[in-house]
């Protein structure tokens, strides 16, 4: 079967990696692209990588042009994709990759983000380790798919399986990230140009403001934890693309380390896109460049009491467009690997 596919947002960072991914998708065409300040040019003018899509041209996002489709991607900045997205037949498979779904309580969204609020829609990870099961059992048949924030699921997949075990507690976490620019979008912005960040290692939201956080203590809750609290901390690096996230949490007195690895071993058994290293190897965000994985390393600080994991993911892929792509995939019944790369690209 083939599916029609809409893209909103194409002419973007996340628009056009859900491009390219469905470019090698058997069971999906892409008949329509928008975009806002690019409508009316075609589709390689501004995304000239994408030569598979040289026929078609941007046209204006609105809900009418989206409507008709079987599947519609909508990778818009946070609190646009809500109203389009209330327009759209509940028949369609929408994924939105903005924030605007994503956020179960209202406190948080109008704390951390502000405006119109919407109903959360199925988180789309879908190995994340829940109190039973994983997150992939919502997403099937589901209609309605909010893809990840790139950082919180990186985050997320590194701590829930210590939480869902009862290995670590959900006080006192402690994540610090090196991310590439690229998760910020594509609109130019001053302190995200080159002679900025190159040769420079930049923090920003510090001190509990990141709007990732209540996306990343929500997923928490789901594995099982009461009120998890986390120091989060990202640092733009000049790399464009990847998170290499370092995320500690203290380990239940007691408990062994045999015990805690196995809650990570266990967790992530059989997952095709989220690995964890053998001890005493940890990833490098070149080993998952262009792939939709996700490798995790992990080590016990024994003085500190403390569990260290370190996630190496490509934020433009696992961290957004894979997981809408392969969260719809579950939905659609198909393949979950379907047109998804496992394999990084190196040098």
């Amino acid at each position: 079967m083939t599916y029609s596919v809409a893209v909103s947002g194409a002419s973007g960072y996340a628009g056009g990696e859900i491009l390219r991914l469905i470019a090698d998708h058997p069971e999906f065409e892409v008949r329509t692209v928008t975009a806002h300040s690019n409508a009316g040019q075609p589709l390689v003018s501004v995304q000239p990588h994408l030569r598979t899509y040289t026929h078609l041209t941007l046209q204006e996002t609105t809900a009418e042009t989206l409507a008709g489709h079987d599947v519609v991607f909508l990778a818009l900045p946070h609190g646009t994709s809500g109203a389009i997205a209330e327009q759209l037949s509940p028949e369609t498979l929408v994924i939105d990759c903005g924030a605007d779904h994503r956020l179960e309580s209202e406190t948080a969204w109008a704390e951390f983000y502000g405006g119109d609020f919407h109903l959360a829609w199925t988180y789309g990870v879908p190995e994340l380790p829940r109190m039973h099961g994983t997150q992939r059992d919502r997403l099937t048949k589901t209609r309605r798919i909010a893809a990840p924030g790139c950082n919180a699921s990186t985050v997320s997949l590194s701590l829930a399986p210590g939480i869902r075990a009862g290995v670590i507690e959900d006080r006192d976490l402690v994540s610090v990230l090196a991310v590439g620019p690229s998760g910020a979008g594509k609109s130019l912005k001053a302190h995200l140009l080159g002679s900025e960040i190159l040769g420079s290692a930049n923090p920003y939201s510090v001190g509990g403001v990141h709007r990732h956080i209540p996306e990343i203590t929500q997923a928490l809750r789901w594995a099982g934890a009461a009120s998890p609290t986390i120091s989060f901390t990202p640092v733009i690096v000049p790399m464009s693309r990847g998170i290499l996230a370092t995320s500690t949490a203290r380990i239940v007195p007691g408990t062994d380390a045999a015990t805690v690895r196995a809650a990570w071993e266990d967790a992530y058994a059989g997952e095709r896109f989220v690995q964890l290293l053998p001890a005493g190897q940890f990833p490098r965000t070149a080993d998952v460049l262009g792939a939709n994985t996700a490798l995790l390393g992990l080590a016990i600080d024994e003085v500190a009491g403390r569990v260290v994991v370190v996630a190496a993911v490509d934020n433009l892929v696992k961290g957004t467009a894979g997981a809408a792509l392969q969260s719809a995939n579950i939905a659609l019944g198909i393949v979950e690997s379907t047109g998804l790369p496992v394999n990084g690209v190196a040098p």
